[in-house]
């Protein structure tokens, strides 16, 4: 398997920038994802990563090797597709073994590879049966089935999942990462389902118009935010963002907020303006002390857990609280944050403000 780096990668179709700028390296074996939402430009990129387009600008690296100008078939990669890209009239075996009998591999060693991809995927018992026939899930096998095969340098997957329907979708989803580890392969994953980006990656790049917004673990980027479109795409639900105008002095670790003394980490420099509190609903509190408060406006019950959504000065809020937590619409409550979780964001640049975290916390900056 290989690293693979990108370096100030760029797109262009016209005067339309799919992709501005990209720059990361997925390190070897790793399972790397590329999330956003539809138009973001992460297909775009791992199109160019597999030589289906072609940089406008750019570098992009597999074990070293200046790539960018290649076409795929020189990158020696693996590429998985939505809608499974099978050949109808082929059996499942002659499916997996096609890429190995176009390259004149003798047929005992083909005959042994395919046998061994089938019992890593659980498929043994459909390696005669006509892909027609198979379900979503099975169909979705195969197709890993004839990439795995290859022993490629590196697998680019988009968005391989999507066609099937929610549960078994999660169900496969947790099998693709179990296969991944097993087998130590280098992955660049594209998707437009955080859950999915969040459950199964390592580590993340969250792309918004073409454009890198943070780059980072699961846990980095939902915890610290880099941009006001991160903290709200990530999560369900998203981070609370309230609005407030005022100052906030360097070092020190706490804002007022309607009267209201909250602490957060303290920032490495000075702000003021139109800023923005971030703070996810499983970090608000109901405080009967607290001078910043909210009206109760709905209930949703979730079983272990209920989402309560709050009418605020700084706009509307929702907290997650255990189910047991006696709250009625209309009421009006105190509220209260964790505080080394708050983020910090300019409300006129989007970007959170960079934050002295305390040790064994990263930091969004």
């Amino acid at each position: 398997m290989a690293e693979i780096i990108v370096r100030n990668l760029c797109k262009k179709f016209g005067d339309f920038v799919a992709v501005e700028s990209s720059s990361f390296t997925v390190a070897d074996g790793e399972f790397f994802m590329l999330l956003g939402p539809s138009g973001c430009g992460k297909t775009t990129t791992l199109r160019m990563i597999a030589g289906l387009e072609l940089p406008t600008s750019g570098e992009i690296l597999i074990e070293g090797e200046e790539v960018g100008q290649k076409p795929a078939s020189q990158r020696d990669i693996a590429f998985v597709f939505q809608m499974f890209a099978l050949y109808p009239h082929m059996n499942v075996r002659k499916n997996i073994s096609y890429p190995l009998v176009s390259q004149g591999m003798r047929r005992a060693v083909v005959n042994q590879k395919v046998k061994d991809v089938a019992r890593i995927l659980g498929i043994e018992d459909i390696l005669d049966r006509p892909v027609s026939g198979l379900s979503g899930g099975d169909r979705q096998r195969v197709a890993l089935g004839r990439a795995i095969v290859r022993e490629p340098k590196c697998f680019l997957m988009d968005e391989p999942l999507g066609a099937l329907d929610a549960e078994f979708r999660e169900h496969m989803s947790g099998e693709l990462r179990d296969l991944h580890d097993r087998m130590g392969a280098t992955t660049v994953y594209v998707t437009h389902d955080q859950r999915e980006a969040m459950q199964m990656g390592d580590r993340i790049v969250v792309m918004n118009h073409g454009i890198i917004e943070q780059f980072g673990t699961p846990q980095e980027i939902y915890d610290y935010p880099a941009t006001m479109f991160v903290a709200d795409f990530i999560g369900s639900p998203p981070m609370n963002l309230l609005e407030f105008e005022g100052e906030i002095v360097a070092e020190r670790d706490y804002l007022t907020l309607n009267g209201q003394r909250i602490g957060i980490p303290p920032l490495k420099e000075s702000a003021h303006g139109l800023l923005v509190l971030g703070v996810r609903p499983e970090h608000v509190s109901l405080n009967d002390q607290s001078r910043f408060r909210g009206r109760v406006e709905t209930t949703e019950y979730l079983g272990t857990t209920q989402i309560i959504t709050l009418s605020t000065p700084n706009g509307n809020l929702k907290a997650r609280l255990i189910s047991s937590t006696l709250v009625r619409e209309g009421e009006v409550v105190g509220l209260s944050f964790r505080e080394d979780l708050i983020t910090i964001f300019n409300k006129q640049t989007g970007k959170a403000l960079k934050a002295i975290r305390k040790p064994g916390f990263s930091s969004n900056g």
